[in-house]
């Protein structure tokens, strides 16, 4: 039997749902995902390996016009998903009617690779709706295969991913068939941290923070862990840690228990927090964190 493989990566605008559909089909929680928009950063690899193929899925980050260097940076990952693909797998919901940024929509119409347009959400619609819907991105999206999907609910997730293994070219496999994902570990500690404070803080705070796992030390019983929060201004400092460390606290104990789901042992996990003055506009720091524009 011939083995396939390739490069599927999932774009769209922010909160369609791409990394809950990427989680789906990786049954491990890589990419984190809350109701706010731009949660994800960077391009997460999420490997799934078959006896006769190896689907290598990319989570891009949210399509958005930036506003500082960060998202630039961000945009930049978006490109980079265009130049390695094999299948591009489209994501918009119910109600939507457009891509934020008409350049990356104009790629996606006059692809040459074989593009999946995902109508998700379709669980928050009725059919009236969803026949008009699947009418108009027919009409705008002429190149796409369409399917009406419920990345939360498993609808039609099992079909989409059977359609992307039949699309992707015969190959060898291009990682070991153990892998998940090509991420280090300390980059999902950072990822699970980052995501308790988009649960729980409001406004700019999300944003303004990165996660820096300084040291991760594995025994034989436990991992132990020391990750620094890193805010731009000392009133963000104050906010995430919150009156006598409470708010600091209840991020700790709840990435925890998420971590100790994760590496599937106990952990413990030392967080602390630090100004870092205009990280997101300093392109020394961006590349120290994995920002870098070298994936245009």
């Amino acid at each position: 039997m011939a083995h396939k493989a390739g490069f599927v990566n999932i774009i769209g605008n922010p909160n369609v749902g791409k990394s809950t559909l990427m989680n789906a089909f990786v049954g491990e929680k890589l990419s984190i995902i809350t109701s706010k928009a731009q949660t994800t950063r960077h391009r997460i690899l999420g490997i799934v390996n078959g006896e006769d193929f190896q689907v290598i899925l990319s989570d891009t980050p949210g399509i958005i016009k930036p506003a500082y260097q960060l998202q630039e940076s961000m945009m930049d990952f978006v490109k980079s998903a265009f130049e390695d693909a094999d299948v591009l797998v489209y994501m918009v919901e119910i109600g939507e009617k457009e891509l934020k940024d008409e350049s990356f929509f104009n790629k996606i119409i006059h692809s040459e690779i074989p593009v999946l347009l995902l109508l998700n959400k379709i669980d928050k619609s009725n059919q009236e709706q969803l026949e008009e819907q699947v009418q108009l991105w027919k009409e705008k999206v002429p190149n796409a295969e369409i399917f009406p999907v419920s990345a939360l609910e498993g609808f039609n997730v099992p079909q989409v991913f059977n359609r992307i293994v039949e699309l992707l070219p015969e190959s060898p496999a291009f990682y070991p068939k153990d892998t998940l994902t090509d991420k280090p570990e300390r980059f999902f500690v950072n990822e699970i941290v980052r995501e308790k404070i988009l649960m729980h803080y409001k406004k700019e705070i999300p944003y303004s923070v990165e996660i820096d796992t300084e040291e991760f030390f594995e025994e034989e019983e436990i991992i132990r862990m020391r990750s620094v929060i890193m805010v731009e201004r000392e009133t963000q400092k104050g906010i995430i840690i919150g009156h006598k460390g409470a708010a600091l606290k209840r991020v700790g104990v709840e990435a925890r228990k998420d971590l100790e789901k994760f590496f599937g042992k106990q952990v413990h996990l030392e967080l602390y927090v630090k100004v870092n003055k205009n990280w997101r506009s300093d392109a020394r720091q961006l590349r120290r964190f994995g920002y870098s524009g070298d994936n245009k």
